[in-house]
């Protein structure tokens, strides 16, 4: 299964839209996973319209109608492989022990907020933020993420958008 994952994409009244290389992406996906920080229902709307099935957690930014609608964290099963979201992961130092200790039964921790790309993984169990694919801030470039669940296991990868 392919999976498209985003964060921070900060689309709120429908003047910014996602790179080409990023929709193209989304197109081409099994599933989305959004990691918070849509900011705007219509915005969620346009990239549930894309096609395939959508997946989301709300952002600190969200608007009070997506976070009334979306949970803060969630965990999902997707192959046999289940994955976790949520939003603001928390600082850097730790993170991984931190999420490893707050997901225990998943192989991998997705999440957003720094709009810096991360992803490491220690004894099987992943963290992976796919940073912004709209707004990099301090980030080299606007990235987004591409996971593969095949046989049980996940892997991840981290794309430019440009």
């Amino acid at each position: 299964m392919l999976i498209a994952i985003l964060s921070d994409t900060h689309m709120r009244d429908g003047g910014r839209r996602l790179p080409e290389g990023c929709a193209e992406r989304l197109r081409a996906a099994d599933l989305i996973l959004h990691a918070g920080d849509v900011m705007a229902e219509e915005a969620l709307a346009a990239m549930e319209a894309i096609g395939p099935p959508l997946v989301a957690v709300h952002g600190n930014v969200d608007s009070a109608a997506l976070r009334a609608r979306l949970p803060a964290e969630r965990t999902l099963e997707v192959e046999g492989t289940r994955l976790a979201m949520v939003h603001d992961a928390g600082p850097a130092n730790g993170r991984l022990d931190r999420l490893r200790a707050r997901f225990p039964d998943t192989a991998a921790a997705i999440f957003g907020h720094s709009h810096l790309p991360l992803h490491e993984e220690q004894s099987g169990f992943h963290i992976f933020n796919p940073g912004s694919p709209t707004e990099r801030r301090r980030a080299p470039a606007r990235t987004m993420g591409i996971a593969r669940v095949e046989g049980g296991r996940v892997t991840f990868e981290l794309v430019e958008v440009g």
